[in-house]
């Protein structure tokens, strides 16, 4: 029997349906591991990950667990973007010279990234796909950035900076 990937594209932006399907589905071990860390029956989570699925839905406690034990990052974006808000992981990235140049990279592609766009700024209609890339590119950005920050308090907190 032939057997098809029926799980919602990876990329930028899912909805929180199918942001909990692939973050169950790509957890290490899939949703047979997650059920086991999560001390649940394999079919009542198999049934309640399912993103066509209207019926049965994960309840807060649940919720919760799949969040911290996937820490699932298109999972984390769907449940902070209807709020307008940006979710931030602190690890901590070196705040060295090579780290703050490849932060100022990022920024420079991202900047090129954005005057690459001409086709929605030039006519004022922007596409969803755009605005979409564009969002996710400017919290990858922040993201960058809060890790070098962090960094930098833990390098000033360590032994190392008496």
């Amino acid at each position: 029997m032939s057997r098809t990937d029926q799980s919602p594209a990876a990329g930028p932006v899912l909805s929180l349906r199918k942001a909990i399907y692939r973050a169950a589905h790509d957890y290490r071990g899939g949703v047979t591991a997650l059920a086991l860390d999560m001390v649940l029956d394999y079919d009542s989570l198999q049934k309640k990950v399912k993103h066509d699925e209207e019926r049965r839905w994960l309840d807060p406690d649940e919720m919760e667990e799949v969040i911290r034990l996937t820490a699932d990052p298109c999972l984390l974006d769907a449940l902070v973007r209807p709020a307008g808000a940006v979710w931030y992981k602190p690890i901590p990235v070196p705040a060295t010279a090579d780290a703050l140049k490849a932060v100022g990279k990022m920024l420079e592609e991202s900047g090129q990234f954005v005057a690459c766009m001409h086709d929605g700024a030039a006519d004022n209609v922007w596409e969803p796909h755009e605005v979409l890339l564009l969002e996710q590119r400017g919290m990858d950005v922040i993201r960058e950035v809060l890790g070098i920050m962090a960094g930098a308090r833990k390098a000033m907190e360590g032994a190392d900076n008496v």
